[in-house]
């Protein structure tokens, strides 16, 4: 059989399995094991468990847990309150401060947890009843914890990162530079929409200051400055070479429990059990799919559907960004129904190849890839961030928040252009700091 006619067949075969309810890992293993059997035999199978744990032998996988960790002990106390609090009194005086306090604790809460939905729940748990009772139109007040949250894949440290980096065997350590400048972008962009849809909706009172005195400013400060303090040495130990992503994490793990249990008094042995419990199952998931997508790899590459599609999209006479769009395309549909991590390690074996023929540069791919995830957590019908602010909310109907995030998605959809426009924005800093990649 055509191995690109085979292609089609296997991704007919997935997307009904997926749709099937069946966990993304074991849909496909399914898919593999079935292909594999068809094609090449049940001898075939004898591979499947070598492949299954070798994909799992990496040192660099480590980072996955740890952050995890890291972010769900920072999670599980008032940090992302605290952090709120501290950014409103400090922006209070600047004219619609309490909007732009919001989104900055989305992106700096966002850094030190690395989750998308932890992000909108800490924060719009405080934020969103503080916008509603100042003013702020409901549409603004959800849709722009639902985008602010999105920024935990991207703003580093990030672990849909980690996964492209192992899928692609790309530099961790660049990847996460390359995420901070388009992350601070978004963060504008959410901020200047947030603003000017504010000041259309008439109300502008609730953009004027508030008041806070300089007492109250400075007393929050010892409980947020300590989480800061971990994130900016988890990036220095990791660009200064003192230590590996790996160990930097667990080092940022560690120091992330110890402050959580010493100022926030997380003492009682069943709230870290909690912690460690999430962390755990958290972790194995990402891990089995990571396995999984091992074995799903192996396959496409046994039946040479990888290097026929790749082959034939090199024999394409198209222009490469017209390309990009079609892949820019796809990755939004995909990212309409499976989670990040699960698009990222089905598609990357395929796209990668296409991407390098085409001359583009997989750290500014990642970039691009990854913003078309953030899309999807804020797009129906999964749209994991949108159900989280209606949890928190719930008197503010889904289709408001919806409505109210549609904004937020053409301004990601700005971001991509603007790198693709300017690359670099993605590759830029990590030239700087790593130097330029061979």
């Amino acid at each position: 059989m055509d191995p690109l006619v085979l292609g089609g067949i296997v991704a007919l075969a997935t997307i009904l399995v997926l749709f099937s309810g069946v966990s993304v890992a074991m849909g496909l293993l399914i898919v593999s094991a079935g292909f594999l059997i068809i094609f090449d035999g049940m001898r075939s199978l004898e591979l499947m468990p070598e492949i299954l744990f070798g994909k799992l032998d990496n040192f660099a996988l480590l980072s996955i847990p740890m952050f995890i960790i890291m972010g769900a002990s920072i999670a599980s106390t008032r940090a992302g309150a605290d952090l709120y609090e501290a950014l409103e009194r400090w922006l209070t005086r600047i004219p619609g401060g309490l909007v732009i306090s919001n989104l900055g604790a989305c992106a700096l809460f966002a850094a030190m947890s690395g989750s998308s939905p932890a992000t909108c729940a800490a924060i719009g748990k405080m934020g969103i009843p503080e916008m509603r009772k100042r003013g702020y139109p409901d549409g603004v007040a959800a849709g722009s914890i639902a985008a602010g949250g999105t920024l935990g894949i991207l703003i580093p440290p990030s672990v849909t990162m980690i996964v492209y980096g192992i899928a692609t065997e790309t530099s961790i350590g660049r990847l996460f530079l390359a995420g901070v400048i388009p992350g601070f972008l978004l963060v504008g962009l959410f901020m200047a929409w947030s603003l000017y849809s504010t000041w259309r909706s008439g109300n502008t009172a609730v953009l004027n200051a508030g008041s806070y005195t300089w007492k109250q400013r400075f007393e929050i400060l010892p409980r947020v400055l300590p989480f800061l303090a971990i994130i900016l040495g988890v990036l220095y130990a990791m660009y200064g070479g003192v230590a590996t992503p790996s160990e930097t994490a667990a080092v940022g793990a560690l120091l992330c429990l110890v402050i959580a249990m010493v100022i926030y008094k997380l003492w009682h042995p069943g709230a870290i059990w909690v912690v460690l419990r999430d962390s755990t199952k958290e972790s194995v998931m990402i891990l089995f799919i990571i396995a999984a997508a091992g074995v799903f790899s192996y396959m496409l590459s046994s039946l040479f559907i990888t290097q026929s599609i790749a082959e034939w999209i090199g024999t394409l006479e198209v222009n490469r960004w017209v390309l990009m769009l079609c892949i820019n395309v796809f990755l939004l549909i995909a990212g309409f129904f499976l989670p990040p991590v699960a698009v990222i390690l089905m598609a990357a074996p395929i796209l990668l190849p296409i991407i390098l023929t085409a001359g583009f540069d997989p750290i500014w791919f990642a970039v691009v890839l990854t913003i078309n995830m953030e899309i999807g957590l804020i797009s129906p019908p999964v749209g994991l961030n949108l159900y989280v602010i209606n949890g928190i909310a719930p008197d503010i109907s889904l289709k408001t928040i919806l409505t109210g995030s549609l904004p937020f998605v053409a301004c990601m959809v700005i971001a991509i252009i603007l790198l693709c426009l300017f690359p670099g924005l993605a590759t830029w800093l990590p030239d700087v700091v790593m130097g330029t990649a061979i």
